[in-house]
């Protein structure tokens, strides 16, 4: 016979909390903030939007 291995939803319950915990603790530390993520799409943003006034405009199809 296999060995019985059921755990009781409030013991599975409470692991699951600190592997939580224990993973987002895991992640605060290997993610840059928030913040300083913003602050680098806008700047992506601003130079994206630099490079497309800069280039000439498309000229329209002419019709022969």
């Amino acid at each position: 016979m296999a060995a019985q291995t059921d755990m009781h939803a409030d013991v599975h319950l409470l692991l699951h909390g600190i592997r939580a915990a224990e993973l987002q603790e895991e992640a605060a530390r290997s993610c840059p903030p928030r913040e300083d993520l913003r602050t680098q799409l806008g700047w992506a943003l601003i130079e994206l939007g630099l490079r497309l006034i800069r280039q000439p405009p498309a000229r329209a199809a002419r019709i022969a």
